[in-house]
């Protein structure tokens, strides 16, 4: 089980630096479980007026790294060690949802699965599905 005081930390830490600058916002944390949000604003889109898909990326890979973030007590950090990502259709809409879970953890290494929906009139879509490879790190190795 993980505690609310443990919840907050993570919801506080994950709008940090370019995910804060985003837009990104969290939705629901729980053990093994992340959601996200964004409000989809002009300079997130390419040329043809879908969602970028290096915001769709970052969104799946940062949730992603949260959801593993739970699994882990304070003395460790989450680092991405590789990630891959499917674009089933371009997004596009007032927001998107990034909905990530733990699919195995490891001594070490944690799987861990994101699905992106953009959202339009209330009705999801599922845009684009990545799976992101994980490694804990003792936090004590990190100068902050």
């Amino acid at each position: 089980m993980i505690d609310n005081k443990r919840i907050e930390f993570l919801k506080k830490d994950f709008v940090q630096g370019f995910p804060g600058y985003c837009g990104f916002k969290v939705e629901y944390a729980g053990k093994g479980k992340f959601q996200t949000s964004i409000e989809i604003r002009p300079e997130h889109t390419q040329q043809d007026g879908f969602v970028h898909a290096g915001l769709i990326a970052a969104m799946a890979d940062h949730t992603a790294g949260y959801s593993a973030f739970t699994t882990v007590s304070e003395e460790f950090r989450i680092l991405t060690i590789e990630f891959k990502i499917n674009f089933l259709k371009p997004a596009k809409g007032k927001n998107l949802i990034c909905r990530s879970k733990v699919l195995n953890r490891g001594k070490t290494i944690i799987v861990a699965e994101s699905e992106i929906f953009s959202v339009n009139d209330m009705k999801e879509k599922l845009v684009a599905k990545a799976t992101v490879t994980l490694i804990m790190v003792p936090a004590s190795s990190f100068k902050r």
